[in-house]
């Protein structure tokens, strides 16, 4: 306190007027400090309680506040001013009683272990018989976390709180020992667990000091616990001698080793009842079993650890505390892609980065570029335990946006400037000219500004809640069509997937089939789009099908060396074009009817007065292919449906993930044995 002067009152300065979780929580148990005190019975106790725990919360937001706390503080306020309180509340926090005050009080539990353990080393007799009725944990926590304010009378608590600043943590679980020693016969008597509570309770609540000069003050508790008979008064400082005499041989050091010991344990009990909370919140939303989504937590929650131990302080600040399990853990695309590589149900090769980037950009919702368990569950679902059309519709859109970034198509252009003559700034269907999509609802004549304007009002948030559950049962329909360069990177991906599969040669005459069908759709497609044309191919229309084909069949080759796409000829008819050069005239310099088209000839508009020239050729339109286009083309090949339908266990791949990452573990200790300086 004398080092840091001024430090108690800046925070409340700081903190006054703000508002936070803990805060309302503060305000919540004020009224519940200690309330059959006289202190604590004005607003001027209150407001002192107020400004010390607040001020707390905001210099250690890690814990911020914690259910007991006011108790312990309430009564340090009785005896020292706010300043001294605030100090003293900060070595009870961090230095005393280390991880009692957070949301899952992981020191009191470590403490609660320790206690069964010299339990079972004083008392053996007790502690086989109160394990069986379960008793020890129940009455244990609460001793610690308030040392002993919540059970005893207030003159007889203080005592022991005063002991604990003396000796620190063995005082505690001296006098617990010596309570229990004190009701041995009637605790091995009892015949259930209600029967032990009644009859430590009625002993704690008698527990009085005779050397307390003002008049007792009545104990909640004790009102709460009475029966008929009264029982024996017990002397606060005869129990503590008692505690000493027979438990004091208990050391400091012993019980810090035995609290490491016992912080193994409990950490682990609690990362299991936390796996298993996550598991049972998702079931329902994927098709994986209990078994695997247990196996995928450890290995994802690994991934997010090794995040922060090598990605540094930015990735440690992934993990916030205060969100629910599920939430907890979040991994980036470079963690993802490494997971990905390890478990994807297919042999996509070379491939596997482009995919895993492209998925991590599909099912990541947020700004922060990173993405929870229940999102990495979600994307590997649909691949390994859905149907056909489940994963053919997860390989569609990753090739749509937002699964292809703008890099990537700007990288498809070259393609587009060769096959098609859309103008570039025609924007694409569901999308604004700048390239932001449409938002869903935008048409009711309502913008999104108004609606974000009646954010307070609830119906707001229930409108967001249904349109996000909604856009989460996208039907097939509702999937936006693709256009040929996107179509073409599907059929490069599909034939990486068939890579190391069986029967791979009926594969690849199976998807060169497919795309020759669909690129011939789209084409025809084009022409259905043309307000005055006939479906047909033309000759513009050939060329364009005939580029494509070479292009899909130059991206496919260095993929493998399966069949290549076979190109449908056109006949003379299809090969007419209705807009052809009647109405035009080759004229060059010197040239003479009869005579060859020269290399500087050009085509000059041949209308005269009074004679009607042809139609001019309506700009093309954009070439584009549905996704029920793709799977009924599909469905024809018998050896495309047998893969897509077969089913593929994870269970293999994740003991070879976990295999590969035991091996990681060791190969990186022994690096970091080899390094480490010599101390001879």
């Amino acid at each position: 306190m004398q080092m840091h002067p001024g430090y108690y009152a800046g925070l409340v300065q700081e903190s006054m007027g703000k508002e936070s979780l803990a805060t309302e929580e503060i305000e919540r148990d004020l009224h519940r400090s200690m309330p059959e005190h006289p202190a604590f019975q004005n607003e001027l106790g209150i407001a002192a309680l107020r400004r010390v725990l607040t001020a707390y919360a905001f210099r250690n937001p890690t814990i911020g506040y914690c259910q007991a706390m006011n108790i312990v503080t309430s009564v340090l306020l009785l005896y020292c001013n706010e300043e001294e309180a605030f100090w003293l509340l900060i070595a009870l926090c961090e230095r005393m009683l280390p991880d009692y005050y957070n949301t899952r009080v992981v020191g009191a539990l470590v403490d609660q272990g320790v206690f069964e353990d010299l339990t079972r080393e004083h008392l053996p007799l007790l502690y086989e018989w109160m394990q069986e009725l379960g008793v020890i944990g129940t009455i244990s926590l609460s001793w610690f976390l308030t040392l002993f304010l919540s059970v005893m009378p207030f003159d007889s608590a203080v005592v022991v709180v005063d002991c604990f600043f003396y000796e620190g943590i063995k005082v505690i679980f001296q006098v617990s020992l010596a309570v229990l020693d004190a009701n041995l016969d009637p605790l091995l008597s009892c015949s259930d667990e209600g029967e032990a509570m009644t009859i430590l309770g009625r002993y704690l609540d008698n527990i009085c000091n005779r050397q307390a000069a003002s008049p007792p003050i009545p104990h909640l508790h004790a009102l709460l616990t009475c029966g008929d008979d009264t029982p024996t008064q017990v002397d606060i400082f005869e129990l503590i001698k008692a505690s000493y005499e027979k438990f004091g041989a208990i050391q400091a050091g012993a019980i810090e080793q035995m609290r490491f010991k016992q912080r193994l344990k409990v950490i682990q009990t609690l990362e299991d009842s936390a796996k298993r909370s996550v598991v049972r919140a998702i079931l329902t939303d994927t098709a994986f079993g209990i078994e695997e989504l247990e196996d995928l937590y450890v290995l994802f929650k690994a991934q997010h650890m090794s995040g922060c131990y090598w990605g540094g302080g930015s990735a440690v600040e992934r993990r916030d505390l205060s969100l629910p399990y599920l939430e907890q853990y979040r991994i980036d695309s470079a963690q993802f892609c490494q997971l990905f590589t390890a478990l994807k149900p297919w042999a996509c090769g070379p491939h596997s980065p482009i995919l895993a980037q492209r998925l991590f950009r599909l099912i990541n919702c947020g700004t922060d570029s990173l993405i929870g368990f229940k999102e990495f569950v979600t994307g590997l679902s649909g691949m390994y335990h859905g149907d056909l059309v489940a994963k053919l519709k997860v390989l569609y859109r990753l090739h749509l946006p937002p699964a292809i970034w703008p890099e990537e198509e700007s990288a498809l252009e070259a393609t587009r400037y060769f096959t098609e003559e859309t103008p570039r700034d025609k924007p694409c269907d569901g999308a604004e000219p700048g390239g932001q999509q449409i938002q869903a609802g935008a048409g009711n004549g309502r913008s999104e500004t108004d609606e974000k304007s009646e954010s307070q009002d609830y119906r707001y948030h229930l409108r967001v809640w249904a349109r996000e559950r909604e856009g989460t049962k996208q039907t097939v329909k509702e999937l936006p069509k693709m256009n040929q360069e996107q179509f073409i990177e599907l059929c490069k991906t599909m034939y990486n997937l068939f890579s190391e599969a069986a029967g791979e040669s009926e594969l690849y005459q199976a998807i060169a089939t497919v795309a020759t069908l669909l690129l011939q759709i789209g084409e025809v497609g084009k022409q259905f789009a043309r307000p005055t044309q006939r479906p047909c191919l033309c000759a513009g229309d050939r060329g364009t099908l005939d580029l494509a084909g070479d292009l899909l069949n130059d991206a496919l080759k260095d993929q493998t060396e399966g069949p290549a796409l076979e190109k449908t000829p056109l006949s003379e008819e299809e090969g007419q074009d209705d807009t052809s050069m009647s109405s035009y005239s080759m004229v060059s310099s010197g040239s003479l009817p009869g005579e060859e088209l020269s290399d500087e000839a050009v085509l000059v508009s041949c209308e005269l007065p009074g004679i009607p020239t042809a139609p001019q050729r309506p700009p093309e339109a954009a070439w584009s292919i549905s996704f029920e286009q793709i799977l009924a083309s599909v469905l024809t090949e018998p050896v495309l449906v047998g893969f897509f339908e077969r089913r593929v266990d994870i269970a293999p791949k994740i003991v070879a993930c976990k295999g590969q990452r035991a091996m990681e573990r060791q190969v990186s200790s022994s690096s970091e044995q080899e390094f480490a300086p010599s101390t001879s």
